[in-house]
């Protein structure tokens, strides 16, 4: 199974990209892990919020191929555990799925359109973080599940 993390907008914090590429960089030794940014709309401070979550959305689903498993990370997901997280990805690798996709949207959340292709939905906390806090977080929390999924020593419990 390949992971793949879509993401508007790049980081721009030098310590958020060190973070997030080594973190990318050691899931390469348990499965094909993949981000792909898709750039920030162009004079998107003269779009409405509506507009600016439908043009994101279009370009977000240019990239879903047909078998692909999509997950939106959002404030209104289902929130795990980091156990509960691993066996839960656990689960998807051995259903056969190819390709998980978890898409991080822009500053104002996705369109209709991505919420009505989106096969599941999680939230990392009820707290509210940067889109470039979330992106180390979770590709952290993906290292973390494959760590345990292995019984690695990683995670304490």
């Amino acid at each position: 199974m390949k992971i793949l993390l879509l993401t508007i907008g790049n980081t721009d914090k030098k310590y958020m990209k060190e973070g997030i590429d080594d973190y990318v960089k050691r899931l390469s030794f348990y499965l094909p892990f993949e981000t792909r940014v898709i750039p920030d709309l162009k004079n998107r401070n003269n779009l409405s919020v509506e507009l600016q979550k439908e043009k994101e959305g279009q370009l977000i689903l240019n990239l879903i191929i047909p078998g692909d498993f999509m997950i939106l990370l959002d404030e209104r997901g289902s929130e795990f555990s980091s156990l509960e997280f691993s066996k839960w990805i656990e689960k998807k690798m051995i259903s056969g799925i190819r390709q998980l996709v978890f898409v991080i949207g822009g500053p104002y959340g996705f369109s209709k359109m991505v919420y009505q292709r989106a096969d599941f939905k999680i939230s990392l906390s009820q707290l509210t973080f940067s889109h470039q806090m979330v992106r180390l977080v979770f590709v952290e929390q993906i290292y973390r599940a494959m760590t345990i999924i292995k019984n690695e020593p990683y995670h304490h419990e």
